[in-house]
């Protein structure tokens, strides 16, 4: 069968809050706290980026641990993918314009919030930094990820560039659902296989007929570029709902697995050339990490990632991820902007560069996430569905 239900743990309690007594899995709660360990990824790359410690054994730790945080990214598009996927197969679909509009309803306003945040400080403090017109426009559309020019792509809030690609995901997720839910297991392994695969292959053909700093962009920073790891996610979580992993693949599904294998990419990762380090050498690893979490929480097995706290933190990991460099922009007018400390000071410069963006966080995501998607969601929308998807499993 296709559709199952989340066991219940001792005391009776379903692991997902929007499951009950014969309904099916819409969320796995360990893939929401998965979410904090890549946002912190991508904290701590940044904080690596502008130097707090002065060079020494602290900013050489940092360098080490964090040098390959950007792979974060990879890790929410990978994820993406995923759960709408996960989703599409559990509820069979929505109408399209109601898929487009939740997808709004959950991204856009905390975006717009703080990309307002973000031209209110730099009118204030920089004037001469701010974006054209035309770049911020294109910003508020969720489509500078589209031009390789760094005024554009990298304007406001500089880490929104990930939420153009991901605009454009949705955009297109409709289509490749369509195919996704109507292929069996082989052609699921083939997507996932052919998404990697791609990841490796096409920076190197693009290296041929194209000048590096253009495949960096490209493979990097755009939103086609990116897109095999969206797909990646869809045919993983189709392997899942479908239930039918080849045998040896199945038994190497496990934390300790993929886990092994996400710190070895992750360590590669710091060591190859770009594009490869945003995504190739850790789109394996992250994969199989969100699949072996999906398979925890689905037969009930322990978890980290599920557990509250956690879970929490990973429901703040989007306001976190919005918000972290504004925090250090804001801290960057008192200190400088590589302040390069002692040990002290630095440590104590990073907890209150943590502390504060987890406050600002919990704050946009209390007072402008949450309560705008509710409002959003509250409005009508075009009728239009997507694919059903099939009931009964094919090969």
């Amino acid at each position: 069968m296709l559709t199952r239900t989340i066991p219940r743990p001792r005391g009776g309690r379903s692991l997902d809050p929007l499951t009950g007594p014969g309904r099916t899995a819409l969320t796995l709660p360990s893939l929401t706290g998965l979410r904090w360990m890549a946002a912190l990824l991508v904290f701590g790359v940044h904080l690596h980026l502008i130097a707090y410690f002065a060079d020494g054994i602290l900013a050489r730790s940092l360098k080490f641990v964090f040098e390959a945080g950007t792979t974060g990214v990879s890790f929410f598009f990978i994820l993406s993918g995923f759960v709408l996927m996960w989703a599409t197969s559990k509820t069979g679909g929505s109408r399209w314009a109601t898929f487009w509009w939740r997808r709004f309803a959950r991204v856009y306003p905390a975006h717009l919030a703080t990309a307002l945040v973000v031209l209110l400080l730099l009118a204030v403090w920089q004037p001469d930094s701010l974006p054209s017109v035309v770049a911020a426009a294109a910003n508020l559309l969720l489509v500078h990820a589209w031009s390789p020019d760094h005024a554009f792509y990298q304007s406001l809030n500089t880490v929104s560039w990930s939420l153009a690609c991901e605009a454009f995901f949705y955009a297109v997720f409709p289509l490749l659902a369509a195919g996704l839910t109507r292929s069996g297991r082989r052609t699921a392994c083939l997507v996932a296989g052919g998404s990697v695969a791609t990841l490796w292959v096409a920076p190197l053909v693009a290296f041929w007929v194209a000048s590096p700093g253009w495949v960096v962009w490209f493979f990097h920073w755009t939103p086609p570029g990116r897109l095999p790891e969206f797909v990646l996610g869809m045919a993983l979580a189709r392997l899942v709902a479908l239930d039918a992993w080849p045998r040896r693949l199945d038994r190497l599904i496990t934390y300790p697995v993929a886990s092994t294998m996400l710190v070895a990419g992750y360590l590669a990762a710091s060591h190859v050339p770009s594009p490869y380090k945003y995504t190739a050498c850790t789109a394996v690893g992250f994969g199989l990490l969100i699949v072996a979490a999906a398979r925890a929480d689905l037969r009930g097995a322990p978890s980290l990632w599920r557990r509250p706290p956690v879970v929490r933190l990973g429901e703040l990991s989007y306001a976190f991820y919005l918000v972290h460099l504004i925090v250090v922009f804001v801290l960057a007018l008192v200190v400088g902007k590589h302040p390069q400390l002692d040990t002290g000071p630095g440590i104590l410069l990073t907890t209150v560069t943590l502390l504060l963006s987890l406050a600002s966080a919990w704050v946009l995501h209390e007072l402008v996430e949450r309560p705008a998607r509710t409002l959003l969601l509250g409005l009508p929308t075009i009728p239009r569905r997507l694919p059903e998807v099939p009931r009964q499993r094919t090969r």
